[in-house]
């Protein structure tokens, strides 16, 4: 039995994990924290349910909280709802309660104040939908020149919602250098298009 303790997380994050209730990791989890942590890409066919924000929120809290320096965006979560960029930031602010790392949530439908407020108080991780996103850069209110790891979450219900066009326009802004941590439920052809441009070398984890 495969224990969170045996993939290679530290202190920190396992203590936060075992106070949110979490005791065995699922098979995404047991398969993408390792690869995660060792800076890997990761290609992950995964539905919702699976566990995957643990995937990788994990890699990305232990990454960022180890090599701490850098000011800015340094992690971008890209999710096609509001729901569930709500839910990631939750569960990040969770798992991530023992380390000196801050992170916000942006999405449309409200105003963009408070984000905006909290953009510019600074922020690690940031969670968002591709409009918001777009619009605040748009205005000059975020840089995501600095990003070192990024997740693109649910790219085939991106694809449905027709996001796709954004979700490029996103890629356009963030470094050539960079961890990528891709899932997707199913993998379309304009999905596999994203995949190939985007991945290095990635580990392949189906659950």
């Amino acid at each position: 039995m495969t224990s969170f303790t045996s993939l290679g997380i530290t202190e920190p994050i396992l203590q936060a994990l075992a106070d949110y209730g979490y005791e065995v990791p699922t098979v995404i989890q047991e398969k993408a924290i390792p690869a995660g942590l060792a800076g890997r890409d990761v290609l992950g066919s995964a539905q919702t349910g699976t566990g995957k924000t643990c995937a990788f929120g994990v890699p990305i809290l232990q990454r960022l909280a180890q090599a701490r320096g850098k000011k800015g965006i340094r992690a971008l979560i890209l999710t096609p709802t509001r729901e569930l960029a709500i839910q990631i930031d939750d569960n990040l602010h969770a798992y991530g309660k023992n380390l000196p790392l801050t992170e916000t949530v942006i999405f449309g439908g409200v105003g963009q104040a408070p984000q905006v407020e909290r953009l510019k108080r600074g922020v690690d991780i940031l969670t968002a939908t591709p409009g918001r996103l777009l619009d605040l850069q748009g205005q000059g209110l975020l840089d995501l020149g600095r990003v070192e790891i990024f997740v693109l979450d649910e790219a085939d219900r991106m694809l449905d919602m027709g996001f796709i066009h954004d979700v490029r326009r996103v890629l356009k802004l963030l470094p050539a250098k960079k961890q990528t941590l891709f899932f997707s439920a199913t993998m379309p052809p304009e999905v596999m298009e994203l995949v190939n441009a985007l991945l290095r070398d990635p580990v392949k984890v189906a659950v």
